[in-house]
């Protein structure tokens, strides 16, 4: 009567270890691409900043896959600004999600320790 019992909380808990290892590795996932969204936002307004300094007259090209077009110092402005607006969208929907994806983990890792 024990070993069936103890085949049943053996594969419990098992797939208990899975669910938490993917939740950490979303919360993972979720801080390396919080990274790489304040880098392009940080790099936009870098960009935006030295741009805002040159004469409005200056020829501003934008690269679109291999070639570049003339812009204005105006649109380019705006395409910064707006790249800006996004990342700090997305950053904020991703530290949205990671608290309850950690409260998860933390959640599972207590009864677990309790049972064994």
């Amino acid at each position: 009567m024990a070993a069936p019992m103890d085949l049943e909380l053996k594969k419990a808990f098992t797939e208990l270890q899975a669910k938490v290892i993917d939740t950490q590795q979303k919360v993972k996932l979720a801080d390396i691409q919080i990274e790489q969204l304040n880098r392009t936002k940080k790099h936009a307004h870098l960009t935006d900043t030295e741009i805002m300094t040159l004469v409005d007259e200056t020829h501003m090209y934008e690269g679109v896959e291999r070639i570049f077009i003339l812009q204005s110092k105006e649109v380019i402005h705006n395409q910064l600004l707006e790249k800006q607006k996004i990342a700090k969208e997305k950053i904020k929907e991703l530290e949205s999600i990671r608290p309850p994806l950690q409260s998860y983990c933390v959640q599972m890792y207590q009864p677990s320790s309790q049972v064994v």
